[in-house]
């Protein structure tokens, strides 16, 4: 064999070698995007699998403006139709779904307000509970959003960075979307008694 034809070979197979690394660590990158996003989707559900709970509490303790019991009812409904697959982490299709889980979190919050009004109910002990729950829901939500956002950048900071993009591209690894903050979070919660 002549040298010109050892040299293309070996240059042919450390660009392979290459090639199947940067592949496999973007696969890597992408599962651990898709774990994180289903991370977030259980604690999602969880805060869902709680609502019952604390609208039966309530229920049974008060009975007061069943409008905003209604509104937690179909919000929650909503919310746990709104599906996202971890394959379809679309800017659009994140916003979709947090527009959902919005409109559950604020119903919620008038829920929890409108509860301040009976002091027979703060202070049963099923519903301070629960309402626990739903904070210690809350914070994990948080947590797990944020979590969701760093694996997310990683794996777009590989996607974009060369060589990786020249094999994300030719492979499919496109860029995923992040948790963003909706509009109605940027201003406070009013709470009046």
């Amino acid at each position: 064999m002549s040298k010109s034809l050892i040299v293309i070979v070996i240059l042919l197979l450390v660009g392979g070698m290459f090639g199947c690394s940067s592949y496999n660590g973007l696969v890597q990158k992408d599962e651990n995007v898709n774990e994180q996003w289903a991370k977030v989707q259980s604690q999602y559900q969880r805060r869902a699998d709680l609502i019952p709970n604390l609208v039966n509490t309530v229920k049974g303790a008060a009975e007061f403006e069943r409008g905003t019991l209604t509104d937690v009812i179909e919000a929650r409904a909503k919310a746990t139709s709104t599906q996202i697959s971890a394959d379809d982490l679309t800017p659009e299709n994140i916003q979709k779904f947090q527009a959902a889980q919005d409109q559950l979190g604020g119903a919620l919050s008038r829920l929890l307000v409108s509860v301040e009004r009976y002091p027979d109910l703060k202070a049963n002990q099923n519903f301070l509970e629960l309402q626990a729950q739903l904070e210690g829901t809350e914070n994990r939500i948080t947590v797990a959003r944020n979590d969701f956002n760093a694996v997310v950048n990683e794996y777009n900071q590989s996607v974009r960075s060369f060589p990786n993009t020249i094999f994300a591209s030719i492979f499919g690894f496109e860029r995923k979307g992040f948790f963003e903050a909706s509009q109605a979070a940027q201003n406070a919660p009013t709470v009046t008694f």
